[in-house]
């Protein structure tokens, strides 16, 4: 099934409002929920409210998050507002479901307070129908993330993620786990589902090796 009707690169606009955010990173049909304040994302978010809803997640490039006008990653997801609501002080509460990757091919010099971007969308086309996964060993992938959890702390619904589509495990625990944000970004960046899903086994592992030397993998 298509991403919101977008079935090809082409279908997707060339120019994005971008909202850099570090730590933080949007895949295809994942979600992340926004609390909007600034007044130029409040102007950002408007503006896609008035249009297409698309709005452009990427990360400060790393060793930039503490420049005020910081260097943007080459790759960012693009997601649509799918959920919206204003508080009393004047904040914006949304939802943006990630659509599809894309890189960063030039930053425009723009008119708006936020930053804005020519973006190409056909490295990643394939972000826009879902991926089966079926190479992926989910039996490992659940060994690592539960012993993840349970060194952490985390309480996690594991009844509902057994139930989840391999592509929705993959994605959201990419998205949701307190990696650094340049692992953040390798994980956005993994060419395919399958490259991601290696990655992030590898990260969990190397997390639960670091925090316990007598780690061993829950069976």
């Amino acid at each position: 099934m298509s991403a919101f009707g977008y079935r090809k690169a082409s279908d997707l606009p060339q120019t994005l409002a971008l909202f850099p955010l570090q730590g933080a990173i949007l895949l295809p049909r994942g979600v992340v929920a926004l609390n909007v304040f600034e007044p130029r994302y409040l102007n950002m978010v408007d503006d896609a409210l008035a249009g297409d809803r698309l709005i452009g997640m990427i990360q400060p490039a790393v060793g930039e998050e503490s420049e005020p006008m910081p260097r943007l990653s080459d790759v960012g997801t693009v997601g649509r507002i799918t959920a919206f609501s204003e508080t009393d002080d004047g904040r914006y509460l949304i939802t943006l479901t990630g659509v599809c990757r894309f890189e960063l091919e030039q930053e425009l010099e723009a008119d708006t307070p936020y930053r804005q971007a020519l973006v190409g969308f056909l490295p990643f086309e394939a972000d826009l129908a879902a991926s089966s996964g079926v190479a992926i060993d989910r039996d490992a992938l659940m060994r690592s993330l539960k012993t993840y959890a349970a060194l952490h702390g985390f309480q996690v619904d594991w009844n509902s993620v057994d139930q989840a589509p391999i592509e929705t495990v993959v994605n959201v625990a990419a998205q949701i786990c307190p990696f650094d944000s340049a692992a953040k970004q390798a994980l956005l960046e993994a060419q395919t589902l399958e490259d991601r899903a290696d990655a992030l086994v590898a990260l969990l592992e190397w997390d639960a090796a670091s925090d316990d030397s007598s780690f061993r993998p829950i069976q």
